[in-house]
């Protein structure tokens, strides 16, 4: 199997997942934080709605540096409505598959990274940047954004098996 194949796999089970945590996102509550530390919910719910499309980015481009004003499109932007989550969610998959489609084993092979002005913060090839940068990461923050689900008494989907509120 194809490291694109795999990825294009990879993709849609964690797009499924990540709808179902989104659907749950209750609106109205964009500023709650369980600590004033930590990211508030409609970020943290963006963040996970907007990072399957990630795929594409990393795919498309040999650097992401939050320094330079071309990369202004990339920083997260809150959403006041499940229905716009779930369109970024549904847009940011579709540019994904679309990336992951026409790329090559060779082009995956390749180095990215992701660097703040001259400051390189992360360098890997493609397709370990994919699977850090953007899978293991977007479970990290949708684990997250369900222990938010959790504070603010919605329901939390099964993802990878039951919970407590889905049996399946």
């Amino acid at each position: 199997m194809e490291l694109k194949e795999l990825f294009l796999k990879q993709l849609e089970r964690e797009t499924t997942v990540t709808r179902k945590a989104v659907e749950r996102v209750p609106e109205g509550r964009n500023d709650w934080k369980p600590h004033e530390k930590s990211m508030a919910l409609g970020y943290l719910a963006a963040l996970v709605a907007t990072m399957p499309g990630w795929v594409a980015f990393v795919i498309e481009r040999d650097e992401l540096n939050f320094k330079d004003s071309s990369s202004e499109e990339f920083k997260t932007k809150t959403y006041s409505t499940k229905a716009e989550l779930l369109t970024k969610l549904e847009e940011g998959a579709a540019r994904a598959r679309r990336a992951l489609e026409g790329t090559t084993e060779a082009h995956l092979m390749k180095r990215w990274r992701f660097a703040m002005g001259d400051q390189v913060l992360y360098e890997a090839p493609r397709y370990v940047a994919l699977l850090d940068s953007v899978f293991s990461h977007l479970a990290h923050h949708r684990g997250q954004l369900t222990v938010y689900l959790r504070l603010n008494e919605a329901s939390v989907p099964a993802i990878y098996g039951p919970s407590a509120d889905e049996q399946h």
